[in-house]
């Protein structure tokens, strides 16, 4: 079978599967009933946020543990090699150094925002909780077991 075979009917089974052809994000289904659907599905919690945020310290700390060898270079510099492929060479390490960087620094930006944002869910779980007492200390009537 040849690729665009293969696609058209890939294609075909996808759009079948689709209930209008209206369009949606990711061609989630809207109603959270249909069977396999992600709508409704989603459960966060503190633990569950907090959770998320420890692994991508720990996948930052794994990758500068193993982060490139600063002298990964230096066989290709001059005299041992062609000045051209000692610049290109260097220029790649500085390149690959900088992304390296940029990677870590985003793996331990994101635990900070989600840091902050198990630490504010936990502050609203709270403070729904507290109303909720708080409703059934002002507005509950006490109501003795014998009495009922």
């Amino acid at each position: 079978m040849s690729f665009d075979a293969e696609w058209a009917q890939h294609k075909a089974a996808a759009l079948a599967q689709q209930p209008s052809p209206a369009m949606r994000l990711n061609h989630v289904p809207a109603d959270a009933g249909v069977p396999g659907s992600p709508a409704g599905s989603l459960v966060a919690g503190a633990q569950s946020i907090n959770g998320n945020a420890n692994l991508l310290i720990e996948i930052a700390a794994l990758l500068h543990e193993g982060r490139p060898d600063g002298d990964a270079s230096t066989m290709a510099r001059a005299p041992r090699a062609h000045a051209d492929v000692s610049a290109e060479a260097l220029r790649f390490a500085r390149f690959a150094d900088d992304q390296f960087k940029d990677t870590i620094n985003l793996f331990a930006a994101l635990a900070t925002k989600l840091k902050t944002t198990g630490t504010s869910f936990a502050q609203v779980d709270d403070g729904t909780a507290r109303s909720f007492l708080d409703g059934i200390l002002d507005g509950g009537q006490y109501v003795k077991p014998e009495s009922k």
